[in-house]
């Protein structure tokens, strides 16, 4: 599944920001609660107008997630990605500590 949105970028052009899910993201996903689902969705539209928005948290990780990045859905539960060539790979999907445990 691949979610291509246009992002307007500070300079006033266009970039196609490309999302791909993983099937253990989906699989991940289709467990939480639907009021976390809904949140991501709510969430994922943010990250596409600005994904270092304040409220998603956007931050690197460390150890074997160490070529990651992290935004939050909810206090607790986190999407874990990664970036390549404008293809954003949204690999997890969890309450913190399922991902980091």
């Amino acid at each position: 599944m691949i979610f291509p949105m246009q992002k307007m970028l500070s300079n006033g052009s266009n970039q196609t920001m490309k999302i791909k899910f993983t099937k253990a993201f989906k699989t991940q996903y289709k467990k939480a609660p639907k009021d976390i689902q809904t949140k991501f969705f709510k969430n994922l539209d943010l990250f596409f107008a600005d994904e270092f928005m304040p409220i998603l948290n956007n931050h690197t990780l460390k150890g074997k997630w160490k070529e990651c990045r992290s935004i939050n859905i909810t206090g607790n539960w986190r999407v874990i990605y990664t970036i390549n060539e404008n293809v954003y790979l949204f690999i997890a999907f969890g309450t913190h500590s399922q991902l980091y445990s």
